[in-house]
């Protein structure tokens, strides 16, 4: 299990499929967007206050559906299998609520 410092996230991306209108599957098309979706997978205990004691609220918790800003210098791991990314609470755009 990561277990991530400060207001740090570890995200799971979303797999984006794209196809054209008859079904063929595209390989290799890139996001034009700057922003992804994902899950968030773990938090840290969140940012420390400078001036006292204790730790800023983290805004997210694990499960949420999160829409963050996505990058090519993104810190992207391989953990157990699984291709994860660590970003900092603020790169987080929204949280993506059902219904």
């Amino acid at each position: 299990m990561l277990k991530p410092l400060h207001a740090n996230v570890v995200i799971e991306p979303a797999i984006e499929e794209k196809k054209t209108t008859s079904g063929i599957l595209l390989t290799g098309v890139t996001n034009q967007s700057n922003m992804a979706q994902g899950k968030v997978i773990a938090t840290g205990p969140g940012q420390p206050f400078s001036d006292k004691e204790g730790r800023a609220k983290m805004s997210v918790k694990p499960g949420d559906s999160v829409i963050y800003q996505s990058y090519d210098g993104a810190n992207k791991i391989n953990f157990e299998g699984k291709n994860l990314i660590i970003i900092s609470e603020y790169e987080i755009l929204a949280i993506v609520e059902e219904g």
